[in-house]
């Protein structure tokens, strides 16, 4: 019998057409940087060997995003198109057919059968979807399918007729897959794809592949600075420079070029922050006004976040509430540890994950902020 790894490596060389696809940035903050790094090292590995590979999430791509210099972060889709053919049939056993051409007419398209003898009846002519484009899904980092966004939402019953693997590190994983190959004890997503591509085509781990990987894992880790660092991790990362890693690239632009915006909108962040419960709580308050003289906008705030936490370890709770209208409040809160960021705002009719919740509220901003804050600190307490 194959063991999981063996049936992962089976499904990608059978496979005719692979797609990737992994969840969007406001699904998981720290996380985030590390699942898109390790889905375009799978995804530039397939493509060198050989395999017809698409990789997608339900977002668009930014410029501006800390891994947009990765290798071929612009080949990434944010939607699935022409994934089933539509198939018009014929019977053609009472007609011998002399040619076929085809009109649109008033969005009408009209197939036209010239016989050379014979003729058909109505009952001829059938019609039936055909199969999907694609006969593999590879699903990265997500705890469940409902976090892949649109992208699942638009084809459901594409992921319900298609084999599905299912890579991640998240002891919440629902194991939605044919084959779920979950690792919780590793630190990074790029660990556990480490691993399979290295038992699976070492000699095709090029400079390109491991940056990708190395990639993920210092915007995971911060760059090392986080606690759940173990030994392993800190091999795999002398292993991926030892076969090429770019790690110099990879710092200098997610540490040593950040822009001004950005460390303006961080400069309001801190001089709002307020912290509860001996630090295991933080939060700030960011109105429009904010945003408007920093020229910067909310889809920072993710990776200021992320070094928010790193720089305070007894964190469990971080909630930046900010002004999204003139008439409306939003919410992005942030857990670590064992607190479900989707549990704590249910009563904002929240999305995200159980690691990131984001949430909108048509209160103004301080009744929310002395509402949620009183709610966060007593569920500490507890």
């Amino acid at each position: 019998m194959l063991n999981l790894e063996q049936q992962v490596f089976r499904h990608l060389e059978k496979s005719s057409n692979i797609l990737i696809v992994f969840p969007s940035r406001v699904q998981g903050s720290m996380a985030g940087g590390d699942i898109l790094a390790s889905a375009l090292a799978l995804y530039l590995l397939l493509k060198k060997i050989g395999k017809s590979v698409d990789i997608a999430r339900s977002e668009k791509n930014h410029d501006s995003e800390p891994l947009a210099f990765l290798p071929f972060f612009n080949q990434i889709q944010s939607s699935l198109q022409n994934i089933r053919r539509f198939i018009v049939s014929v019977n053609i056993s009472q007609a011998k057919i002399h040619n076929i051409r085809y009109t649109v007419d008033n969005d009408k398209l009209n197939f036209i059968i010239s016989p050379k003898s014979g003729w058909f009846k109505p009952e001829d002519v059938s019609s039936k979807a055909g199969e999907f484009y694609y006969d593999l899904i590879v699903v990265v980092g997500a705890a469940d399918l409902e976090s892949l966004g649109e992208i699942y939402d638009n084809n459901i019953e594409f992921f319900y007729k298609t084999t599905v693997i299912n890579i991640d590190h998240q002891a919440a994983n629902e194991e939605f897959g044919q084959i779920n190959y979950i690792d919780a004890n590793a630190v990074a997503t790029a660990e556990i794809i480490f691993y399979l591509l290295k038992n699976f085509r070492p000699q095709d781990l090029d400079e390109d592949v491991t940056t990708c990987l190395l990639a993920g894992i210092i915007q995971k880790t911060k760059n090392f600075k986080t606690a759940n660092l173990t030994p392993r991790t800190l091999l795999t990362t002398s292993e991926l420079i030892d076969l090429g890693a770019r790690r110099e690239e990879i710092v200098d632009h997610l540490y040593r070029s950040r822009d001004i915006n950005s460390l303006k909108l961080w400069g309001r962040i801190l001089n709002n922050l307020k912290t509860e419960n001996n630090n295991s709580l933080l939060w700030s308050t960011l109105t429009l006004a904010d945003f408007e003289q920093t020229k910067s906008s909310p889809d920072k705030l993710n990776e200021l976040v992320d070094e928010l936490i790193a720089n305070v370890p007894n964190t469990k709770l971080v909630a930046i509430i900010y002004e999204s209208g003139k008439e409306e409040t939003s919410i992005s809160l942030f857990s670590i540890k064992n607190l479900n960021s989707l549990n704590l705002l249910k009563d904002y009719l929240p999305s995200g994950t159980s690691k990131l919740a984001v949430a909108r509220s048509s209160e103004n901003i301080k009744t929310v902020s002395d509402r949620l804050i009183s709610q966060l600190k007593k569920v500490l307490i507890k």
